[in-house]
């Protein structure tokens, strides 16, 4: 999943992307709200983690154009603006939950899952045949056995259980997968899926590749044995 961190500290936005990177979120940050409205009507996010002190543009007013353009991108905002009325202008404006400066990093976490879990309009386990996949712990198991993957994989089977059953291009997936300044290639992610395929086969779960287009997790009745 990609995330985008609007956020003008340097400190904070760092230690956010380096976390959620290492939960295995592709992560963006625009230090100013010019460059976040900017980012946001560009590209694709799954969330969008936005502080209302912004330079060049309120972060309040970067919330209320996405609103306007009728996205329904999950947005939770983090400041240090506690007062009621910050809270209740953000909720009015469109936001879905409210974190006040300074935070807990764990708590943090937690509330970015439940955002991007209830966004997917799934249950916090997802079965996929002999494949179970937790988006509470972001964990995946196989005929009762935990998986062992690396954040990639973990982001790829995240695209793919989102999409059961439809194609979804290399295009598609880079843009999931990666965040600004982060060079991956068709040629890496046709490596991604080989690695996951490798995993999930022994439980029959199947990445069906279509040529040119893309790849496809097949859907659990039409899944075969290995």
């Amino acid at each position: 999943m990609r995330l985008l961190i609007a956020e003008d500290d340097p400190i904070i936005a760092d230690g956010l992307c380096r976390t959620l990177r290492g939960n295995g979120f592709a992560v963006d940050r625009a230090a100013n709200g010019l460059d976040a409205d900017t980012a946001l009507m560009a590209n694709n996010y799954d969330l969008l983690i936005l502080d209302l002190g912004l330079p060049k543009m309120p972060g309040l007013e970067v919330l209320r154009r996405l609103r306007a353009r009728g996205s329904a991108l999950p947005v939770l905002i983090l400041t240090a603006l506690d007062g009621t009325g910050d809270r209740v202008r953000g909720l009015d404006l469109g936001a879905d939950d409210y974190m006040a400066k300074p935070f807990e990093l764990p708590e943090l976490e937690a509330r970015v899952r439940a955002l991007t879990r209830r966004s997917s309009g799934t249950t916090p386990k997802v079965q996929c045949g002999a494949l179970t996949y937790d988006q509470v712990s972001r964990s995946a198991m196989l005929n009762g056995q935990v998986l062992d993957l690396s954040a990639r994989e973990l982001g790829l089977l995240e695209v793919l259980l989102s999409r059961t059953g439809r194609l979804v291009s290399k295009d598609q997936l880079v843009d999931h997968l990666c965040g600004w300044g982060e060079e991956v290639s068709h040629n890496a992610i046709e490596v991604y899926v080989h690695r996951l395929r490798k995993k999930l086969e022994p439980g029959g779960v199947r990445i069906a590749t279509v040529r040119g287009l893309g790849y496809c997790l097949e859907k659990p009745q039409e899944t075969r044995s290995a």
